[in-house]
């Protein structure tokens, strides 16, 4: 499925590109299935487009809106496990086991 991204029209192509791909790997994480590594280096890239924390959480509700994914407990899934890939369930917003 394709979803809306969250974009600022002040933002360079690159960085739009970065935000893109962030989302995109979001998406998968819930779709499939994504890299952890992949996932937190395309998080530190949007992280330097979006530095502060309440454009972040905006922009994440913006998307969690329009696909239902919920970016936060994918980037904090990332963060806390061991495992290589972070898979995650669609109905309840948790890593599947």
């Amino acid at each position: 499925m394709s979803y809306h991204y969250p974009i600022d029209d002040t933002w360079t192509k690159e960085e739009v590109i970065q935000v893109v791909q962030f989302f995109s790997l979001i998406e998968q994480a819930y779709e499939k299935k994504v890299e952890k590594d992949i996932l937190l280096t395309a998080y530190r890239g949007f992280k330097q487009v979006v530095p502060s924390k309440s454009e972040e959480k905006k922009l994440f509700a913006t998307f969690k809106q329009g696909s239902g994914y919920s970016s936060f407990h994918v980037i904090k899934q990332a963060k806390e496990t061991e495992e290589r890939f972070i898979m995650m369930d669609k109905t309840k917003g948790k890593k599947l086991k």
